[in-house]
């Protein structure tokens, strides 16, 4: 019996630590209404952005909305009610299996019969039912391990051998990997994710601005080698110069944002989404809300999620500790870069990428993940001072 009491204390304790609230407050209920709300217009965009793909490919408008539903919300929030509950110390004492684990699950897209290819990419593993995109998944392992990296460095943040070097080489092995995928954008979302959270980390700026050289020279290189990007740079260049080639799709979303006007045309009835404009579901469905609210509407919705972006850069402005700090500051930037690319890609401010809007583009791996982060930046919450 008194083994069993002990045994039982001591699960009891492990339970304790795993669901740490000592100390604890309640948590930032006005940045979970900002996603509440940010979620619900993603919804609502994709009802209508989707509508006729849907009907198209699945004979029902509403298909891609209804698994987005079932795979992207409801899983989302399973994960996100889990990672609210675990203590954020447990993520920084296994940071290093969680990225490993993160690395092996991008690793099985290259293995046949594991990963599956869509247009000419290997970027998805299939499971009975729904397939998963490991890349979006080692964007959050990759945050957790830096956050718990930086905390151990603090000291030598600023040494070239210590530190910065062993960053540069994770993150060359890192790029490479989803690189080979072929996926550029989310190359270049990881890559940003990374020098920003060096920077947030306090590392120099002399290696960050030397990085961001040699990172030139690696992007010019890579483009040169693959026409379909240097077909893209291209078109960033010159959007006129062939609509309806390799410009079609860039001028196509020039036509949607241009034709919303200040109140769009009304929700629902974009004409973009008729087969003319690709990806609406995805990359380009920023341009069908452009399209269907107007400027004005896209305006404060934009508004919303900077004002998002504020509560959780004010979460980890009052976060207890360093590495709850960079955590959930590298899960905001994260997701910035991603709004940032998609949106100026959509108006010809940068090249396209195939960078989804966070939250609102079609995808349940993208949309899961998401989840989670927010998951813990809500556990953060309780512990602020």
């Amino acid at each position: 019996m008194i083994k069993q009491t002990n045994k039982g204390r001591k699960f009891a304790n492990f339970l304790d630590w795993l669901t740490y609230k000592k100390d604890g407050h309640d948590p930032d209920y006005t940045f979970l209404l900002l996603l509440f709300i940010i979620l619900i217009c993603g919804l609502v965009f994709l009802a209508s952005a989707s509508s006729v793909i849907s009907y198209d490919k699945y004979h029902d408008a509403y298909y891609l909305f209804k698994k987005q539903i079932y795979q992207g919300i409801f899983f989302g929030f399973l994960f996100f009610f889990i990672l609210s509950h675990i203590s954020y110390k447990f993520l920084r004492q296994y940071a290093l299996p969680i990225l490993l684990s993160g690395i092996i699950l991008v690793l099985l897209v290259f293995i046949p019969g594991i990963g599956a290819e869509y247009l000419g990419g290997k970027r998805w593993i299939n499971f009975p039912g729904f397939s998963f995109q490991p890349s979006e998944y080692l964007k959050l392992t990759l945050v957790i391990y830096l956050a718990a990296w930086f905390e151990t460095k603090q000291e030598e943040i600023k040494d070239l051998k210590a530190t910065f070097l062993p960053f540069v080489g994770l993150l060359a092995v890192i790029a490479s990997l989803v690189l080979l995928q072929p996926d550029m954008g989310t190359t270049v979302i990881i890559v940003a994710i990374c020098v920003s959270m060096y920077f947030l980390a306090n590392g120099s700026l002399l290696y960050i601005s030397s990085l961001g050289v040699v990172g030139s020279i690696i992007f010019w290189f890579l483009i040169k080698q693959a026409p379909y990007r240097a077909a893209r740079l291209t078109i960033f260049l010159n959007p006129e110069l062939d609509p309806q080639g390799i410009g079609y799709h860039i001028n196509q979303a020039f036509l949607a944002i241009g034709s919303g006007g200040l109140l769009g045309r009304g929700l629902g009835h974009s004409r973009q989404k008729f087969n003319y404009l690709p990806e609406v579901a995805n990359d380009s469905i920023f341009a069908v809300i452009a399209e269907e609210l107007g400027f004005i509407f896209t305006f404060f919705f934009l508004v919303l999620f900077f004002y998002f972006f504020y509560k959780g850069f004010q979460i980890a402005k009052k976060t207890p500790d360093l590495f709850s700090r960079l955590l959930v500051s590298g899960i905001m930037v994260w997701i910035i870069w991603q709004v940032l690319i998609n949106i100026m890609a959509m108006v010809g401010l940068v090249p396209l990428t195939g960078t989804p809007l966070p939250f609102i583009s079609y995808g349940s791996s993208s949309l899961v993940i998401l989840l989670t982060a927010m998951g813990i930046i809500f556990n953060i919450s309780r512990y602020t001072k």
